[in-house]
């Protein structure tokens, strides 16, 4: 069953003791157009014990209303103005909710909102700084505003009316969608996915305040099992006895590249000193574009390379993170390692161009391939985080397999992009041997075939990524 597949693994890690200052773990190779170096080395072989890093604020937060309270609350929210939720904006609740971005406690006010667009981070009351690098927010219109009046708080519904939540001690202030956009994705291009959906036909308010979630967000899709919170894999780490985390973000099948590259990080773990380092292999569940494949059909992928022993269940856990996707580059990739701080994970694998996407109106790549790399070794907030830079992998033909790419032999390798990939599975053609499993290959070609448009439909065209 994909539940007993998909979870089992063991935990104790912290953001080294010895090391806390070390952005990227010496033991990796840099690529070569990286210049920063480790600031502390480890020495091989060290032995090193540790708990779990501590969460973002040193507290994880849970906005969840205690279920005694929660007909108490259902009732106080039938008096109180509403805002009715869009699809993402309920996404955005669960990310909050379970404390994924710890330590906010709501959606943005002003003041939280500003310093996301301007630091990338927040002040605490202590005067540390936390990373954060989205705006979190929540957006009504003028008609809404002036219904919510004097009011201090306002109920969260669904596009069903159904309650979701109660926003308390309520701020009102005005939505700056231009900036936003240009401090968030750093230009204002027409067809930017997430832009596009949410933000162009959004109030020109936001409204920020302390969330009372009624009840935890369940999808009712099958994957609710693998939804875990925070707390939830925290709890799974340690039963397993794990002495590092190390996670890695996606929001594409999983290749024997992606693979290469998550077992070889467990490899060199090892060899500095941990006896039991744990992946947390964290598919993306939130928004994605349109041409993306659907979170279903990914965790049906993922389940296959694992049955398949691609990677080890045993030393696996996968987990659906609830977020939308920005593909905001080197400002939403702080998110995605913020994010899984919080989670548990010292470790996070970052590779090339992370959250990026094609330029959505010029034939190029929005963002620098080796800026999200350079940004996560300088990000303020995330200096107790190892960021585990991996070099490229690529079909090497010699050998039949995925390997790292050497380039003093470069003829000797071939790159499948994802639209070639995508390309063969719609054309039910295989990929060279040793690409991807079989049975993840399979799942893949279903999912395409699936697509055949009927004659008053088409397949999404597809967005540059």
């Amino acid at each position: 069953m994909a539940s007993t597949v998909f979870t089992q693994m063991p935990f104790q890690s912290n953001s080294l003791n010895k090391s806390s200052n070390t952005h990227f773990v010496p033991s990796f190779r840099l690529p070569v157009s990286l210049s920063f170096k480790p600031r502390t080395a480890l020495p091989k072989r060290f032995r090193i014990r540790a708990g779990l890093i501590e969460p973002d604020g040193g507290k994880l937060v849970d906005l969840h209303v205690a279920e005694p309270e929660r007909e108490l609350k259902k009732r106080e929210a039938a008096s109180l103005p509403r805002v009715k939720l869009t699809k993402i904006d309920v996404q955005w609740v669960h990310v909050l909710s379970e404390g994924w971005a710890s330590p906010l406690t709501g959606f943005m006010r002003e003041h939280e909102f500003l310093q996301t667009l301007h630091f990338n981070s927040l002040r605490l009351a202590d005067d540390s700084f936390v990373n954060m690098s989205v705006p979190i927010v929540l957006a009504i219109d003028d008609y809404q505003k002036a219904g919510i009046g004097e009011s201090n708080s306002v109920a969260l519904v669904d596009s069903d009316d159904k309650l979701i939540a109660i926003l308390t001690d309520i701020e009102i202030y005005k939505h700056p969608k231009e900036e936003r956009i240009a401090r968030t994705w750093g230009t204002i291009a027409p067809g930017l996915p997430y832009v596009e959906e949410t933000i162009p036909n959004a109030g020109n308010w936001l409204i920020g305040g302390d969330l009372k979630v009624i009840e935890p967000i369940k999808y009712n899709d099958g994957l609710d099992c693998f939804r875990l919170s925070p707390v939830e894999l925290r709890r799974e780490f340690e039963k397993r006895n794990a002495d590092a985390v190390f996670a890695f973000q996606l929001r594409n099948p999983v290749h024997n590249g992606h693979a290469l590259l998550m077992t070889d990080t467990r490899r060199r773990l090892l060899e500095m000193g941990y006896e039991n380092p744990i992946l947390l292999l964290h598919p993306l569940g939130g928004y994605t574009k349109v041409d993306d494949v659907p979170l279903d059909w990914r965790m049906k992928q993922h389940e296959k390379v694992l049955e398949d022993g691609v990677l080890d269940p045993e030393t696996t856990v996968v987990s659906i993170f609830p977020s939308p996707m920005h593909y905001a580059g080197p400002t939403e990739v702080q998110w995605h390692a913020k994010a899984r701080i919080n989670a548990g994970a010292n470790f996070y694998i970052v590779g090339r161009d992370p959250a990026g996407m094609g330029h959505p109106v010029e034939k190029r790549d929005l963002y620098d391939a080796d800026h999200g790399k350079k940004v996560l070794s300088m990000a303020p907030g995330l200096e107790r985080l190892n960021i585990l830079p991996f070099r490229v992998a690529a079909y090497d033909k010699t050998q039949g397999k995925m390997a790292f790419f050497d380039p003093s032999r470069a003829q000797d390798f071939l790159f499948i992009s994802g639209t070639k990939m995508r390309t063969l599975a719609k054309n039910k053609e295989n990929p060279p041997a040793g690409f991807m499993c079989p049975g993840g290959w399979q799942v893949l070609v279903e999912y395409y075939d699936s697509l055949t448009p009927s004659d008053n439909s088409r397949i999404p065209e597809p967005v540059p990524a």
